[in-house]
């Protein structure tokens, strides 16, 4: 899932950077009549703003590849631009020189000094110069839609750009609710500072099995987060049960870290409901998707349940019902109809649990 993940973003940077060079090269030949020497039609053009846009968009991947796995990743994130800012520009050198040395090496037949190739004017001319700025001015713009995408999630961004939810509009959505054990005494004992770094180690390592199990992160409440899937996605593969049991694995494969720096492993518990909602993006200044049900309100009801009905995991009746149990690796216990707090009606709850796999004997 990393690969394909990895290989997603490499499609976008050379994408983006295709385009990019794509107006670089028209707006850069577009106000003289005449082709340069080197083109014979506009299809050589294109050829070079295709190249350039690949080359380019490798560069604009490894940079972020070596940036986010690296400790650069712990720097501020003006380092990290300024760093793949000038990888990029690295790379754009060293492409105008070896591009320089193959046409002084064709001309002056074959006879080109490494000095004569350091020594060409190429970084003085105004055309490498405009290029330069240019690549620049591209990479920054890339940079602030890639950290907005961090911050907000890529299709929250995508949503809200193309307007999609800014008139009101009905979904059917699956949420999980994940909520930290016994918060309140591990917030008085470790203090604000220990307890907030505490949730950042824990929620780090939701990253990856949220994006493997094709989810979106709705919101961070405290020591809780909210995450949610369009209803035919979320119920597919065991997706909302996949996230709660792969996560606290995570937890348990890194318990010398937590203790050494904690004292113990935090637990979290968690559950599922779905049914339709109206989403609709909110806010002025600062906007963002929110979703309108009494969906949200049962789902904290019934997270509510988990320590006194003394399960890990919950799912409404709604969700379980929706399921595809063939080839299931979570076996699901009928625990009846229960009344939440505040609602009027009982609802079906189920208690999940990974299958057990027998032993051989």
């Amino acid at each position: 899932m990393k690969a394909r993940r990895q290989t997603r973003k490499l499609l976008f940077a050379i994408l983006a950077w295709c385009i990019a060079m794509s107006a670089f090269v028209f707006f850069r030949y577009s106000q003289t009549p005449e082709l340069p020497q080197w083109a014979i039609g506009k299809v050589d053009l294109a050829t070079l703003a295709i190249f350039m846009g690949f080359v380019f968009g490798c560069l604009h991947w490894m940079s972020n590849l070596i940036a986010d796995f690296s400790a650069i990743s712990r720097l501020p994130y003006i380092f990290s631009v300024i760093f793949k800012g000038l990888f990029l520009m690295l790379g754009a050198m060293t492409l105008a020189y070896v591009t320089q040395f193959l046409n002084m090496w064709a001309i002056e037949n074959h006879l080109v000094t490494l000095r004569q190739m350091l020594t060409a004017h190429i970084l003085y001319s105004p055309a490498f110069q405009a290029l330069v700025i240019y690549l620049a001015t591209v990479r920054i713009g890339l940079a602030f839609i890639e950290q907005m995408a961090l911050l907000v999630g890529p299709r929250v961004l995508l949503n809200i750009g193309l307007g999609k939810y800014h008139q009101p509009r009905y979904e059917h959505r699956l949420f999980l609710f994940v909520d930290m054990v016994s918060s309140t005494s591990h917030a008085e004992t470790l203090g604000d500072y220990r307890f907030s770094r505490l949730i950042q180690d824990s929620f780090s390592m939701l990253a990856d099995t949220v994006t493997n199990n094709d989810a979106e992160i709705y919101r961070y409440m405290g020591d809780a987060v909210l995450i949610h899937w369009p209803l035919d996605k979320g119920i597919k593969e065991d997706r909302c049960m996949n996230i709660y049991y792969e996560f606290s694995q995570q937890l348990n494969w890194h318990r010398p870290y937590f203790e050494e720096h904690y004292g113990f492993v935090p637990k979290f518990k968690a559950a599922a409901h779905c049914g339709q909602v109206v989403a609709a993006v909110v806010g002025v200044h600062k906007q963002e998707i929110s979703y309108f049900s009494d969906v949200l309100n049962t789902l904290a009801r019934l997270q509510d349940q988990c320590n006194p009905l003394g399960q890990r995991m919950l799912i409404s009746g709604e969700v379980a019902h929706r399921l595809e149990r063939h080839g299931s690796h979570y076996d699901l216990t009928d625990l009846g109809a229960i009344k939440l707090k505040g609602k009027q009606h009982e609802i079906e709850v189920y208690g999940v649990a990974p299958k057990k796999i027998p032993q051989p004997d």
